[in-house]
């Protein structure tokens, strides 16, 4: 068991990490060079989406990375308090970024209708990642996780949501 989860405790971390990166190589060195895509990835809406989605997955990435070294202390409790107290504050900022982002669409909307959808798929990759990191678990990635879901047939709370959440609690 203890090595179970540390494994799949490593392939999140490891796999935030690498698409955090991947995503960084396509936008700065692929997309640019597929022509009619260029425009799409210098303006500065699209740049404001792509990194407020890299920041959110950095999260993610960070957050793994400390679980899987706790575990290897064969610690199975919640992150320390200052470590959770770090995560409640990129909550807050993610939700004044999203806020942000939200009147940026509205603009786009308004100023170039043929930009929103680009920015609109950039933007709400990360609404989704801030979902999937800060309130509810979407991401399922082996049959038996997704046969759990299907026999609870509801979404779940998210581990770091559970963990701010007891962080919230001990505050009150």
């Amino acid at each position: 068991m203890y090595k179970k989860v540390k494994k799949k405790l490593i392939s999140l971390f490891c796999g935030e990490l690498a698409a955090t990166i991947l995503f960084a190589l396509l936008w700065f060195f692929y997309l640019p060079q597929s022509g009619w895509f260029e425009h799409y990835v210098k303006t500065i809406p699209s740049l404001f989406a792509f990194i407020l989605l890299e920041f959110i997955l950095l999260q993610g990435s960070f957050y793994w990375y400390l679980k899987w070294k706790q575990v290897s202390n064969k610690d199975f409790s919640n992150l320390p308090i200052s470590y959770l107290r770090l995560f409640s504050l990129f909550k807050k900022l993610n939700v004044l970024l999203i806020l942000i982002g939200i009147i940026i669409l509205v603009n786009q909307m308004v100023v170039s209708a043929k930009e929103v959808y680009w920015y609109t798929f950039v933007f709400g990759f990360a609404v989704l990642e801030q979902v999937n990191y800060y309130h509810i678990r979407l991401s399922y990635q082996t049959s038996e996780e997704l046969k759990d879901l299907m026999h609870r047939k509801k979404l779940t709370r998210s581990k770091l949501a559970k963990e701010l959440y007891s962080l919230k609690s001990k505050r009150n």
